[in-house]
């Protein structure tokens, strides 16, 4: 199977998941959720409240390692494989404008269409129609990892009072048209920034888009003021100078020059030379593999000092993610001192606190509190009953009749703990200390 055809298959792939996961729900959560309507982040049916957003920076990492450990490994894999700006130009140039409407031929990406022609005119607006369609439906999903589908679909019935949603996705539609139609491959190799970092990250064992000088030839010198100078041929060089190569090529470069950063490793220059060099009874003279593998018949090892680093931290980012979120509380408490810093009454000490429980389920809980250290009392608490998602403040003073130990100088700090849970199941519980400030004694006399 051609790398073209390995190639269509994961963008459907890809468009089908990305269509279909803001559908899916694990116990009423989704699998990937971003809500700034909310203030919540779902991740693997597992819905964390803005304030328990400790696991995003260590998928964050897990992200961009993984991507860095890619581009190391198997070259720029990402873009030519699975990045949208790739998938969305290949539906616009090669389904839209060659398939269906004829405008192109695939196998000639650098032919510019003739305008003189009102059926290219026509052809042209159809196609930007069909894309505008695209577009649009391609925004709307990319909203849904913000607004959810049931919540959008909701919204849309009064687009007045959404108006933001309503702006963000014409706006990205109108960015995609611009960037598709008219932007083009310039934004890979001009406004995309990883094709910039992609050079410190490769090296002579990274797996990329090789032409094979020793078989082919040195069909540019190295000298930058010649390099476009075709050389002589000393008749044993394999290359046709057919072109395939260049034609086909939707970046418009030629891989005979070496690792250009236009490159996005789709490999249709390979599949065209693989055409031209089937016919002759042999293979392809451009490889997706390592330097040293095509010109310097060595052995690139997968499991380099460098890779085993990126492996490693790619694990560690991931075992800490699933652990943060297998510590996912089942609600959120904070608890501040007031302003008085203690009161004092026939040496009877207080202290007052605003306790602010949030319940992150769904379901209805009252949530109430018992004191684990017993020299201390609560003198003032009433049970929180909570529904779903609700969130309220209320008031508790912890008071103590005992002497305890303190100075002449200065007041005393004495750390009490606390649970907090919910008396439908005590299973669902969290523990808090607090600070206790006791009063220097001859302020007890």
């Amino acid at each position: 199977m051609s790398f073209s055809k390995k190639r269509y298959f994961t963008y459907l792939f890809i468009t089908i998941i990305v269509f279909v996961m803001p559908f899916i729900k694990i116990n009423g959560n989704h699998l990937l959720l971003l809500s700034f309507d909310k203030m919540q982040f779902h991740f693997l049916g597992l819905a964390f409240n803005m304030n328990e957003l400790y696991v995003m920076p260590f998928l964050l990492m897990f992200l961009f390692i993984g991507i860095f450990a890619m581009t190391s490994i198997f070259g720029r894999v990402w873009c030519g494989w699975a990045c949208p700006q790739t998938i969305f130009r290949v539906i616009y140039r090669d389904l839209i404008e060659s398939k269906i409407l004829g405008l192109r031929r695939i196998k000639n990406k650098q032919k510019e269409l003739d305008y003189s022609k009102n059926s290219t005119k026509i052809k042209k607006y159809i196609s930007l129609f069909l894309w505008g369609i695209i577009s649009l439906l391609a925004s709307i999903n990319f909203m849904w990892y913000f607004v959810p589908p049931e919540d959008f679909f909701l919204y849309l019935q009064n687009p007045l009072e959404h108006f933001f949603m309503i702006m963000f996705i014409l706006s990205t539609a109108l960015f995609l048209i611009y960037d598709i139609v008219f932007m083009k491959e310039d934004f890979c190799t001009f406004a995309c920034p990883y094709s910039r970092i992609q050079s410190t990250l490769y090296d002579n064992n990274t797996k990329q888009v090789v032409y094979n000088t020793n078989r082919g030839g040195e069909i540019y010198q190295n000298s930058e003021k010649s390099i476009l100078n075709i050389k002589q041929w000393s008749g044993n060089e394999e290359c046709t100078t057919c072109e395939a190569c260049v034609k086909i090529c939707p970046t418009h470069i030629d891989i005979r020059k070496g690792l250009q950063v236009e490159c996005i490793n789709c490999l249709e220059c390979s599949d065209a030379c693989s055409t031209v060099m089937g016919k002759l009874g042999k293979k392809s003279l451009i490889y997706w593999e390592s330097t040293n593998e095509v010109i310097n018949n060595k052995l690139s090892p997968l499991f380099s000092l460098k890779n085993l680093v990126y492996i490693v931290s790619l694990f560690l980012c991931l075992a800490f993610a699933l652990y943060f979120t297998g510590e996912k509380e089942d609600f959120l408490v904070n608890i501040n001192k007031t302003t008085k810093l203690y009161g004092i009454k026939e040496n009877t000490v207080t202290n007052n606190y605003v306790l602010t429980i949030h319940n992150t389920n769904k379901k209805e809980y009252t949530f109430d509190i018992e004191i684990l250290d017993s020299s201390f009392k609560i003198k003032r608490y009433r049970p929180l009953k909570l529904q779903g998602k609700q969130r309220l403040k209320t008031v508790l003073i912890l008071q103590t009749s005992k002497a305890l130990k303190t100075t002449n100088k200065k007041d005393s700090a004495y750390k009490v703990k606390i649970n907090i849970y919910a008396k439908e199941n005590k299973e669902i519980k969290v523990q808090r200390e607090l600070s206790f400030i006791y009063p220097r004694k001859d302020l007890l006399k």
